[in-house]
């Protein structure tokens, strides 16, 4: 027989009786039952399904719930008076917040009573007694006094009769109370029920505070945009099972907030405390199950820690408020920038624009690759470019697209990994270094501590001059010229700030180990995308940053991709920011119009791009035997001696600068100058060395 399919909705907590596969297949989702499997719309199935869906059945189910919530609580409340369980509720509560005083207040009350309690059950055990004792004078008193007052009836009314008047009178008003009580029996028996259930309703109902029992909807009936407020705060921390919390709540304990819920840019902002034994870090490595009991995505929450370890400060954004990201760079259709004020770099979670600070500062930006890293600095140079007065270098140890576009806008630009790019950007480095030292010199001569937008206006020399050194880690782990340049980048990174000069190192790998601890402690302005562990975060963030709460390692990699924790960008530690985004894709340049708006500006100035007026310096090279010759005489010395003359004689020369004894006799031996060692001593004879000099040269002759 042929039947049409039906469509059916399964609520999750609905067991069909199925094997695990097609439970969990049909759980929460919409199915389609087999037209042939005997189970379809004719079978039992169906009609579970179709109790289980129907409106009256889930309306029962709610208000049934209400019911049920009105028993607990009203049941607590009895268990709670019968027990004295407030008193020890609020003696609890005064402990754990540290009121010594209101402590022993309630303590002094609960002893009390106990003891008023202990008296009225003496009190109940005492009444049998008194009853039975005090029965025979009551009916003695209450005869005599119908007696008196049947007497004093028949007296005034001069009728013997009238004796008897006030007992017959309570006879037919105890006769009209048994037919009054017997009339309305049924109708009270049959009503108080209903009136129990309504009662017990309304007091579940003001329980409950919701518009709906949840457990009982659909995925589409529940709003799952719930308001933020202290409430379902508390419930998302009771759902972790932190066994202090649950603890702490169920013993009816609220939490302190010293901040309530409210209104915080896109989200909502709270600041509590915990309640003893729980960290604001324990729960922000939480953060996804926290935004669960949120209803919020991983993204759009963020518990950081407060003033004190126990103080959790709470961030929670508006549902889908985080999805647009930093929205549009603010300068894609027109503008300029002064760098001396800052370049936009994104929004806070809050929204609020963030400007990254250049002149007087370096920046160290880092974090796992896919994250942000190389796109943050993008966004950094591009600012740059829209000032005519700010002069560009970027260089790139690697071949990659990410920088191409400032190509036309760049006084230096290097990309590449191969051996020669190295080179190249190790002599753009020495120029930049001897640039440094020059413009010390012109602040000296000006008697200006530093370059400000009007002394840069003013002396030429001192413009503004912002470099990029990107994937620094390849160019600083050189196996030839890494010393040199790490040695090149401290110096520029020490010194260069105040003279104008603002140095970005990009790295994915800030550890101790390819980036120099004088780098990263010398960068003011530290941007922090997801990284792997708290060595990179404090590379990043500074010393002791992960142990005060500003953890970019609670950033979730792909998810979190563009928001970075920064510091150095206000009067915060740390803050969290969506960095802009500018794309460099060939079918959606968002570069290339910046950089032609800005190079447009300098043709209107009759100005050309800032640097380009000096030639690259020709790569140096130095010959080791040749400035021996220059430095040594006729008597041997001391080898150890020896690094000091060649450095007075070549000071910027970077080999010179770590050479020792022991490695300039081993580079000796390897052209072949043998060493002497007389008492211990090593020892140079300049003659050896000017005839390993002309043996040279003979053979040179020899091969031409």
């Amino acid at each position: 027989m042929t039947r049409t399919p039906r469509l059916y909705v399964v609520p999750e907590s609905v067991s069909l009786g199925k094997d695990d596969a097609e439970e969990e297949a049909l759980e929460g989702e919409i199915v389609d039952l087999d037209e042939e499997d005997g189970k379809g719309p004719a079978g039992v199935l169906d009609v579970v399904y179709s109790v289980v869906d129907s409106p009256a059945a889930r309306l029962l189910a709610e208000h049934g719930g209400y019911v049920v919530t009105g028993v607990v609580v009203v049941a607590g409340r009895a268990w709670e008076r019968r027990t004295g369980g407030r008193y020890e509720r609020m003696l609890r509560a005064a402990e754990a917040m540290g009121d010594h005083a209101a402590a022993l207040d309630w303590e002094e009350k609960a002893a009390e009573w106990r003891r008023d309690r202990h008296q009225r059950r003496m009190d109940l055990i005492e009444i049998p007694g008194r009853v039975i004792t005090a029965a025979p004078k009551a009916g003695l008193v209450t005869v005599g006094g119908l007696g008196a007052v049947g007497v004093l009836l028949a007296v005034a009314r001069q009728d013997v009769t009238q004796v008897v008047t006030p007992f017959v009178a309570v006879a037919e008003v105890t006769e009209f109370t048994v037919v009054v009580v017997t009339l309305l029996w049924l109708p009270v028996a049959l009503v108080a029920p209903l009136v129990v259930l309504l009662a017990l309703w309304g007091i579940g109902l003001r329980h409950e505070n919701r518009d709906e029992a949840r457990w009982v909807g659909t995925a589409g009936d529940v709003d799952m945009d719930v308001q933020i407020d202290e409430t379902t705060i508390a419930r998302a921390l009771e759902a972790l099972r932190i066994p202090q919390i649950t603890a702490y709540l169920k013993d009816g304990l609220p939490l302190q907030y010293i901040t309530t819920a409210r209104r915080d840019g896109r989200g909502t902002h709270a600041v509590l405390r915990l309640p003893a034994g729980v960290t604001a870090d324990r729960i922000a490595r939480r953060r996804a199950d926290l935004a669960s009991g949120l209803y919020r995505l991983a993204k759009e929450v963020w518990p950081s820690t407060g003033g004190e370890a126990g103080v959790l400060d709470l961030w929670v954004a508006d549902k889908g408020a985080l999805e647009e990201g930093a929205g549009p760079y603010p300068l894609l259709d027109e503008g300029l920038v002064d760098v001396f004020k800052g370049v936009p770099f994104g929004r806070t979670l809050r929204g609020d624009p963030t400007v990254a600070p250049l002149i007087g500062r370096n920046t160290i930006v880092g974090g796992i690759p896919g994250q942000g890293k190389s796109s943050a600095a993008r966004v950094i140079m591009a600012g740059a470019a829209l000032d005519p007065t700010a002069e560009l270098r970027i260089w790139v140890p690697d071949s990659n697209y990410d920088f191409e576009s400032f190509r036309p806008r760049c006084a230096r630009y290097v990309m590449g990994a191969e051996d020669e790019r190295i080179e190249e950007i190790l002599v753009d480095l020495r120029e930049l270094h001897a640039e440094v030292q020059d413009r010390g010199q012109l602040l000296v001569q000006c008697q200006e501590p530093e370059v400000t937008r009007t002394v840069a206006d003013k002396v030429p020399g001192l413009h503004p001059l912002v470099c990029l050194l990107e994937e620094a880690h390849v160019a600083l782990n050189h196996r030839e010229h890494g010393d040199e340049i790490s040695w090149l980048v401290v110096e520029i990174v020490k010194l260069g700030r105040k003279r104008g000069i603002h140095f970005i190192v990009s790295t994915q790998a800030p550890t101790s180990t390819s980036m120099p601890r004088d780098v990263t402690r010398n960068c003011s302005n530290g941007i922090a995308f997801a990284v792997g562990d708290h060595v990179a975060n404090d590379a990043l963030l500074g010393q002791g940053a992960y142990r005060g709460g500003h953890r970019a390692t609670d950033l979730i990699p792909g998810t979190d991709k563009g928001t970075a924790l920064v510091k150095g960008f206000s009067g915060e530690r740390s803050e969290m920011v969506q960095a802009y985004f500018l794309s460099v894709a060939k079918d959606h340049d968002q570069v290339t119009p910046l950089v032609d708006r800005a190079l447009t500006e300098l043709r209107r100035r009759n100005r050309q791009v800032p640097g380009t007026d000096r030639a690259r310096p020709a790569i140096e090279e130095r010959d080791l035997l040749a400035d021996l010759d220059e430095v040594l005489g006729a008597e041997r010395v001391r080898l150890a001696d020896v690094p000091a003359l060649l450095r007075d004689l070549a000071p910027h020369w970077a080999p010179y600068r770590t050479l020792n004894g022991t490695a300039l006799r081993e580079r000796l031996e390897d052209e072949g100058v043998p060493t002497t060692n007389a008492g211990n001593v090593r020892r140079l004879d300049p003659g050896q060395l000017r005839k390993a000099i002309a043996d040279r040269s003979t053979a040179d002759l020899d091969e031409q």
